[in-house]
């Protein structure tokens, strides 16, 4: 048996509990640096930062290697036409602001969310009517959260590993100027809260929304692949068949992202339509 291969020095202080010493990573990377949040000197860093594009296939094999290195790789976008790849080259990042994923029920979670879309709000301003014709066929109240898979997702996760690579490779193809982060975390939901991003910051924590993404990877073998400064892009194995299977699936989504529906197509029926056979679900806020 091969011993396996130490994890470099430079990535040591993502571990500061000294806990590197049982990480190990065989994949070089190429050059990048560390990342800790602007303002907060002196505390240990929250990302490793590629200096430049992801190389072909390099998401994937530290991926693979998440269960032996302990961390989760991130494809990362910035504004276009912004020089300094904000918010991840300048640290625009806030892991003690938000609430631990733990904290939170993710039906709990999604049910509140509802109510206060229904309810209606100033991001939002379609009157009562035309908010409750839109998310049809349900009413005011929370239908609840749509039926897991059986068998679940989560429990064929080398179906989720392709599905995830197959989408990395895919989202690369699309934009080969996306950067690589790497965060210390158990899975993608646990590094969005670890490294502090703050894109929904104006709809909710960034605590909850995780504990929202670690539903889905245990129903849906979701795997978080891409974050940007304002969204996110997930891969998802246990795909709904069909219109009635979506729509449940599409309610927690306006929940969990009203633009989706609000601000990217006529109804919640037309989107549930666009989930069936969707391999990477995503997420925007404006």
């Amino acid at each position: 048996m091969v011993d396996p291969t130490p994890l470099p020095p430079t990535l040591h202080p993502l571990f500061p509990d000294g806990a590197a010493e049982q990480s190990s990573l065989a994949t070089p990377l190429p050059p990048g640096r560390l990342i800790t949040p602007a303002g907060s000197e002196g505390n240990a860093p929250v990302m490793w930062l590629s200096d430049g594009p992801t190389p072909t296939g390099l998401w994937e094999k530290l991926h693979r290697e998440h269960a032996r290195s302990g961390l989760w790789p991130l494809l990362l976008t910035h504004p276009a036409n912004d020089p300094d790849f904000r918010p991840w080259a300048t640290g625009e990042l806030a892991p003690g602001q938000s609430s631990a994923p733990d904290f939170h029920d993710p039906e709990a979670v999604l049910r509140g969310w509802w109510n206060a879309l229904v309810d209606g709000s100033p991001d939002h301003p379609q009157d009562a009517a035309e908010r409750l014709q839109m998310l049809e066929p349900y009413g005011p109240d929370w239908p609840g959260l749509a039926p897991t898979p059986r068998p679940a997702a989560g429990d064929a996760p080398a179906d989720a590993a392709d599905a995830a690579d197959a989408v990395a490779g895919w989202l690369l193809d699309h934009d080969p100027k996306l950067r690589i982060g790497l965060v210390r975390a158990d899975s993608g939901a646990e590094a969005l809260a670890a490294c502090g991003w703050t894109g929904a910051a104006r709809h909710a924590d960034t605590g909850a929304i995780a504990a929202v993404l670690r539903g889905w990877e245990q129903r849906y073998g979701a795997r978080l692949v891409e974050v940007g400064p304002g969204g996110l892009r997930l891969s998802v194995t246990a795909r709904p068949d069909g219109l009635e299977e979506a729509l449940p699936v599409a309610a927690e989504h306006v929940a969990f992202c009203p633009d989706n529906v609000f601000r990217g197509t006529e109804s919640l029926t037309d989107y549930a339509e666009e989930l069936v056979e969707e391999k990477c679900w995503s997420f925007w806020w404006h």
